[in-house]
């Protein structure tokens, strides 16, 4: 990402110039993240009545994609907060109290702060931590905090993926929990049809789910509608409980009951869940599709359940077992199990999906090895990616088989969501002064508020780590480590190989008077823009030979979604037949080598991949102890370097015109 601004360092960098330097200047990544849903779904056609549909059409489809994790919320959220480990007295001072808690903390969390401010900050129409870093470090001139931002945005990748594997588990738990709500006798089968269902659903992910994606949106459209009317059925059985709705219940509880009202944050925090997708997915829908179907059907469907639930708890104290399914009437019983059931395996597909964007973006960025990319769709916009679907598939089932119940993973949940959308707020505050240019007095009381509501959260659920909370803590720790092991490995290795470097100009007026040249084009790929690659160095020494046209590869990934054909290849002519190209890409787009070299002409004549040979490096770690990495980190990410995906399929190269060179480093 935009190497140009940042030189590299003449001597061996630091641990933190390492980290900052890893996010402005990495190598390539592998496919397409972005781009799965056509944009012009977002309805910028001048036909007003297209535009009409298009928004339709778009909001529809954020329904499906956007909103599962926090839809299926009401399966679980106020149930915990009566049955958890910290269960509320089930009161009206406590009913009351929670409702207006998750009420105020909807309209203040997902539709103030992330809807209408986080969503305002979207690099060239993405959103998500990792796009929101590369625009700061794309428009922000300063450094001064560069390391410490770009470790936020890391560990917030990191949660991510702790969150990943919890989300499946409790949400199609939750759901198949219905079945002993209606038939106490099946109870014994609920976590078998579980295991079932995210076993095939996990399965199925490398065929593709391009059809099935079409009947998201509807089926989740008509999941809402349901949640929403019987909402209204329950709350006609007791119309006072929309009282609950005024923010002074909330502060009452907290007056009568501190501690309880503390501990109540806890839950009433998996009311949010699933918020920060919001911003995440902007990229696929746009802006205003997302504010559309949030504010027109999403929040009104989930106020309306919960006080639903809510009238049902003052009724009838019992149905606290599990209100969401209690509120079907007899004869509506199954075919709620049925769509709820549907809503967490969507739900469960768009947190799968979102791992595989998340795991592309943070490959783009140098946080991750290369790792083994399959497209599933003729366009490129739906990816599967192994290694991520089958470990989040055996975390989840361990999840499933460790737990047993959602109100036991409840526990577990809540630490990673309210720990990144915290980052969020950090993030948010650089963007507002530093790029939107807000003024202290405008930025820092809605910052407060954010921070001040999140930190309450965040707390909270720290008191959940002896019964579970520890979970998504280890697992982002673990990832953590990974990723930054990964990320300072690969700064230290090019530093390494930079020392050695013999410069360009010094080689071609030696090499071309020694070595033949023969036919053909020679395109060594190079992941520094200066010096002369090891693979070329190795080639010259053991076959003596040049072809006729020799060209020094770097590819680049910068700060930006996509990149614009006209301003994708950078060519300088060396002489003698040598040029030096270095092709940009953006963080969401898929690095096709061959491809963008079709398309450029500054090179002497087009380029055939029929008499173009590709030369690669590999490069063999040998961990030494020198400052800059522990010994354990340096044999770490030597086990990562040697199970790294193969440049050849990372870059799209032609199996039959590929010849790959070894070389040692020492770090």
């Amino acid at each position: 990402m935009l190497p140009h601004l940042l030189k590299p360092a003449e001597s061996r960098p630091s641990g933190a110039d390492i980290m900052t330097e890893t996010l402005l200047s990495t190598e390539a990544g592998p496919a397409s993240v972005g781009g799965a849903i056509d944009r012009s779904l977002v309805g910028v056609d001048a036909d007003p009545r297209a535009r009409s549909r298009g928004l339709i059409t778009g909001a529809v489809g954020a329904i499906g994609v956007v909103f599962g994790d926090i839809g299926t919320s009401p399966l679980y959220a106020l149930r915990a907060t009566f049955t958890g480990k910290h269960a509320l007295p089930l009161d009206q001072l406590h009913i009351y109290g929670i409702i207006s808690l998750m009420f105020w903390s909807m309209l203040i969390i997902v539709t103030i702060k992330y809807v209408t401010v986080m969503m305002r900050a979207d690099n060239r129409g993405e959103g998500g931590s990792l796009a929101l870093l590369a625009l700061i470090n794309q428009l922000t001139e300063t450094r001064r905090w560069g390391a410490g931002i770009v470790l936020l945005g890391v560990f917030a990748t990191a949660l991510f993926f702790g969150d990943a594997m919890i989300t499946p588990a409790i949400s199609v738990l939750a759901a198949i929990e219905g079945i002993q709500v209606y038939a106490p006798h099946m109870r014994v089968s609920v976590v078998p049809i579980a295991l079932f269902i995210l076993v095939f659903l996990f399965l199925i992910q490398e065929r593709g789910t391009a059809k099935v994606a079409m009947l998201f949106g509807p089926v989740m459209v008509l999941y809402f509608v349901a949640i929403a009317v019987l909402g209204v059925m329950s709350i006609a059985e007791m119309p006072g409980v929309l009282a609950a709705l005024s923010p002074h219940y909330a502060v009452v509880m907290y007056a009568a009951d501190p501690w309880h009202g503390f501990l109540a944050m806890g839950a009433a925090v998996l009311a949010v869940a699933g918020a920060e997708a919001l911003y995440a997915d902007m990229g696929y829908f746009g802006r205003l599709p997302i504010r559309v179907s949030w504010i027109g059907l999403v929040l009104p469907a989930l106020t309306l359940n919960y006080l639903g639930q809510a009238s049902l708890l003052m009724r009838h104290g019992s149905a606290v077992a599990n209100p969401f399914f209690l509120l079907a009437p007899d004869g509506l019983q199954w075919p709620l199990l049925i769509l709820a059931s549907a809503a967490a395996i969507i739900a469960s597909q768009a947190v799968i999906s979102g791992a595989f964007s998340v795991t592309q973006q943070a490959v783009q960025l140098g946080f991750m090895p290369r790792l083994n990319i399959k497209h599933t769709s003729a366009q490129g916009g739906q990816i599967f990616i192994p290694v991520i679907n089958y470990t989040l598939m055996v975390a989840v089932i361990l999840l499933v088989l460790a737990f047993q119940r959602s109100t036991n993973l409840t526990s577990t949940y809540g630490i990673a969501v309210t720990g990144a959308m915290m980052i969020d707020n950090l993030l948010l505050a650089v963007v507002m002064v530093r790029l939107w240019s807000w003024s202290k007095a405008a930025a820092l009381p809605l910052l407060a508020l954010f921070v001040a509501i999140d930190a309450l959260y965040l707390t909270a659920n720290m008191t959940k780590v002896p019964d579970g909370g520890w979970l998504p803590l280890m697992l982002g720790g673990v990832i953590f480590v990974l990723l930054t092991t990964w990320a300072r490995g690969r700064a230290l290795m090019r530093a390494s190989m930079k020392a050695d470097m013999i410069p360009m100009e010094v080689f071609i007026k030696s090499a071309v008077g020694s070595a033949e040249r023969v036919k053909g084009t020679a395109i060594f790929m190079a992941s520094a823009a200066a010096g002369v690659p090891s693979a070329l160095l190795h080639n010259i020494k053991h076959n003596k030979v040049l072809h006729e046209r020799v060209v020094l590869l770097t590819v680049k990934i910068d700060d930006e979604p996509y990149v614009d054909d006209a301003v994708r290849a950078k060519v300088t002519d060396l002489g003698q037949g040598f040029y030096r190209m270095s092709l940009h890409f953006g963080f969401l787009e898929e690095t096709d080598v061959p491809a963008a070299l079709t398309r450029i002409s500054m090179c002497g004549e087009p380029f055939s991949m029929l008499h173009t040979s590709f030369f690669l490096s590999r490069q063999t770690l040998i961990a030494a102890a020198k400052p800059g990495m522990a010994i354990w980190r340096e044999k770490l990410f030597g086990w990562m370097l040697r199970n790294a995906a193969s440049a050849m399929e990372f870059f799209r190269l032609p199996t039959n015109r590929v010849v790959e060179l070894g070389s040692q480093v020492e770090i």
